[in-house]
């Protein structure tokens, strides 16, 4: 089995930022040991130096191999700069090979536009994209994308103004090349899709109070066995909930 935390959205430098709950969630998932955390963007408010150098601070703390991706507040005011500087490249790789007959090949994708809320993949990276997908399914791999814009509009989210311009592109290259899981954040609220064999999970905010009616900040989780592939949503006030579970058809 393998064991995934997805976490988003953390807004360091907003007042609407409270640092209480991104310490919570990150002594959670120390606790539960994941075989890595995936965090898809939004580190930061403003993208600022100060505050890429404090999202690095916490995430120092996370014990577990990491996946980060930045989101489009991280790449305001030059911050992509500060990104690669103090996080890591904007988009790459990373295998995981226990857990999984074949292991899991997890592709990180950049789709933010400087100083602009909507997303962009862009062309090279779809190409890049395409690739990597093509050489895990070879390997008999388990496929997961990760990128801070959503691809399909979340429900109760109000109007769609900040979907990826190049969504209907990026959708086809990854049902037709047969990824499984696709992880994103953005809009601070929790939901998953299932378009044919792939899992489109959506996280909320781990540590903002920019949140919908009365949900709570979250972050969430996924069982990957032989068997069955299950998202659980980890709320923080301590409960815990079953976003999806389906057959795992990655063989």
């Amino acid at each position: 089995m393998v064991l995934i935390a997805h976490i988003s959205d953390f807004h360091i430098g907003s007042i609407s930022f409270q640092e209480e709950l991104l310490l919570q969630s990150i002594d959670t998932i120390n606790d539960i040991a994941p075989d890595v955390t995936i965090i898809t963007g939004d580190l930061t408010e403003n993208g600022y130096y100060m505050e890429m150098e404090k999202a690095a601070g916490y995430i120092e703390n996370i014990k577990s191999p990491l996946m980060i991706v930045p989101g489009n507040h991280d790449a305001r005011h030059v911050g992509d700069q500060c990104f690669r500087e103090l996080i890591r490249d904007r988009y790459g790789t990373l295998q995981i090979l226990n857990g999984l007959e074949n292991g899991l090949k997890i592709m990180g994708l950049d789709s933010s536009e400087p100083d602009l809320n909507y997303g962009k993949v862009g062309r090279a990276q779809q190409a890049w994209m395409e690739e990597q997908l093509d050489d895990a399914t070879k390997n008999g791999m388990y496929k997961i994308i990760a990128l801070h814009h959503h691809i399909i509009p979340v429900p109760r989210t109000g109007r769609e103004r900040n979907v990826l311009s190049d969504a209907g592109d990026i959708l086809y290259s990854i049902i037709s090349k047969n990824a499984d899981l696709v992880l994103s954040g953005h809009k601070h609220v929790p939901h998953v899709w299932m378009v044919q064999n792939t899992a489109f999970a959506t996280a909320g905010t781990v540590s903002s109070l920019k949140l919908r009616g009365k949900d709570p900040a979250s972050f969430n989780t996924v069982n990957i066995d032989d068997d069955y592939i299950e998202i659980l949503l980890n709320s923080a006030d301590g409960k815990t909930n079953c976003l999806a579970k389906y057959e795992n058809r990655c063989r």
